[in-house]
């Protein structure tokens, strides 16, 4: 099956979970319109349907190549990032200032949802240039930013992140990879990178490499470590195309899947030098290339949602038609979507699918009240919300992805496991998401050592403060549904408190013991935070029903897929509070030998 943008998804979402109208109170989009909103909504579902959805599979067969340093992506990804760019769409939520539109992040992340569902390996360009564009737009001069953001925004010029070294992996202060100053304030790169996603192509006349890199006297460790810009072709004043730059691809990684996006080693200064510019302070590009890495986790946490719901589409559509055994009601063969385990399966992906997206539209969201809110307290307070949800937004959206996608296979039976039928491809492709970005343990313990206790654990206070209130909202409610849902909602948020306050208490007390419930605390965090969104949405579903919205059946649906997810995952919370209190005597406790296998 082919994919069809869930649109009127997207837009309940947006517009009734994470309420994207907020925003048009804020200064910086007073501009912003329901029909701008549903315009750009529409158009972006219409290419991702109608261009990149076509070519996913052409990626994946006809993977990306290289030879003597030149890669060439799959056929038709050059002209559908030519669209692409040719539609706006590189410079959505970007300055007006460099030609950018303006946008908030929260409808430019429906966009990428949308992108990456219908071309995971496609949308990886994009996504990174994205990130590139923040970090040049907050941190550098504005001589770099005038020569490079038009550019980029334009869709002329694509841009990697160049940070993981194979001595390094996810330790970033073990780079190795040197910049030494010239006496014209360039810097010169010596060094090798790799994992870089599309650091070489055809599709776009330059590609702008944004480098972690240590300068001569640099301090050991992370807080040595700068950030500079490096491009594929050297950039004259007047941002024409001069000589080659002394950095190449050395070769590409042959992948699980993701075939058609192009994995690069990467060669800095096999000559001269690689000639790059300095990107913020000298000895804070960690600081500076966070930028780029939290809006990068929270397009992965989209790309989770995106592949889920292409696979969910096509193991929907297989369920309808396939027919084998006998169901209750069902003369002769019966659709397997008529078994009571078949449609207990579409239901977990359908809501949890919703659920992850809600909880990503919720983070961009943030992110804009975050950089436009009018009070500066409001901003304050948007700006933990965002904080504490990225890591959610990334790795239980993730999780979900794989979980999914591998539900995905299982809907389709031994046909799933045979490519012919496209459902393994989700599987391959979306498997790399949980590790990507930095990896689900690593947000995990960004969640319990920064997040948890953020503002003297203030994030996390108002977090509950806010799924309570929905709680009440729900306990209010006409629907008895919806009744229930507010019920198991409050039990699932009083065990999630008394998880926080476990592990606030252990990383002063046990730190070992704390660090080890990092990652079932991540999922208990995400699982409540998914039922939270739901719940906002079986409430304003209620609303719209009363209000007499005609479209009755799709309302009820989305009553039902809330309460089918407080009924069968939120009462997994008491579980995952106990995984959270195994304790390091648990897992350290034996010697290393017990874990051997031989």
């Amino acid at each position: 099956m082919a994919y069809s943008a869930p649109i009127k998804d997207i837009r309940f979402a947006l517009e009734e979970i994470a309420a994207i109208d907020l925003l048009k109170a804020e200064g910086g989009f007073a501009d912003l319109t329901d029909d701008l909103i549903v315009s750009v909504i529409e158009e972006a579902g219409k290419f991702s349907s109608d261009v990149l959805g076509p070519l996913n599979t052409v990626g994946d067969k006809n993977p990306a190549r290289v030879s003597d340093g030149i890669v060439t992506p799959p056929p038709g990804f050059k002209d559908a990032f030519k669209q692409f760019a040719e539609g706006g769409w590189m410079g959505l939520a970007m300055d007006p200032a460099y030609g950018g539109a303006g946008l908030p992040h929260a409808l430019s992340a429906a966009v990428y949802e949308m992108v990456t569902g219908a071309n995971l390996a496609f949308s990886l360009a994009p996504l990174l240039s994205s990130g590139a564009m923040d970090a040049i737009h907050l941190h550098a001069t504005e001589e770099l930013r005038r020569l490079y953001l038009p550019r980029m925004v334009s869709g002329e010029w694509l841009a990697t992140m160049n940070l993981t070294e194979p001595q390094a992996g996810s330790d970033l202060g073990a780079l190795k990879t040197r910049a030494v100053p010239q006496p014209d304030g360039s810097y010169r790169l010596f060094g090798s990178k790799i994992f870089i996603t599309w650091g070489e192509h055809d599709m776009t006349d330059n590609i702008v490499h944004l480098v972690l890199a240590k300068t001569p006297d640099a301090p050991e460790g992370s807080r040595g470590i700068s950030l500079f810009l490096a491009t594929k072709y050297l950039v004259n004043p007047d941002g024409s195309l001069g000589a080659r730059n002394d950095l190449k691809c050395t070769g590409i990684e042959h992948k699980m899947g993701i075939h058609g996006s192009p994995t690069c080693s990467m060669t800095y200064g096999e000559k001269d030098g690689a000639v790059a510019y300095l990107v913020g302070a000298e000895n804070k590009g960690l600081a500076a290339m966070f930028t780029m890495m939290n809006a990068a986790r929270l397009m992965v946490g989209l790309q989770g949602v995106g592949v889920a719901e292409h696979a969910y589409q096509k193991a929907l559509a297989f369920a309808r038609e396939r027919r084998q055994g006998r169901a209750d009601g069902i003369d002769g063969a019966a659709a397997i979507i008529e078994h009571p385990d078949i449609r207990r399966t579409l239901w977990m992906m359908k809501s949890k699918i919703e659920a992850a997206r809600a909880v990503c539209y919720m983070t961009a969201l943030s992110s804009d009240e975050a950089a436009a809110a009018d009070d500066e307290e409001d901003r304050a307070f948007a700006k933990r919300r965002e904080e504490f949800l990225t890591p959610l937004a990334k790795s239980w959206s993730t999780d979900i992805g794989v979980e999914v996608a591998s539900a995905g296979v299982q809907i389709h039976g031994g046909m799933g496991f045979v490519e012919e039928t496209g459902a393994a491809q989700f599987y391959r492709d979306v498997r790399i998401t949980p590790i990507y970005e930095g990896t689900n343990g690593i947000q995990a313990l960004d969640l319990l050592t920064r997040k948890l206790t953020l503002a003297g654990g203030l994030a996390f206070k108002e977090f509950l403060d806010d799924v309570r209130q929905t709680v009440e909202d729900c306990e209010t409610s006409s629907n008895e549904d919806v009744v229930e849902i507010g019920a198991r909602l409050h039990t699932a948020t009083n065990v999630l408190e008394e998880a926080g306050a476990w592990l606030t208490a252990a990383l002063t007390n046990d730190r070992q013991s704390a660090l080890s419930g990092a990652t079932p605390f991540q999922t208990l965090a995400g699982e409540v935070c998914g039922g939270w969104c739901l719940a906002i949405g079986a409430v304003a579903a209620q609303r719209l029903l009363k209000e007499g919205d005609e479209d009755i059946e799709y309302l009820r649906g989305k009553i039902a897929g809330a309460r089918f997810f407080a009924q069968t995952v939120l009462p997994l919370a008491a579980a995952r509070l106990d995984d959270v209190k195994v304790g390091a005597e648990r897992v350290f406790g034996a010697p290393d030998a017990a874990l051997s296998s031989v």
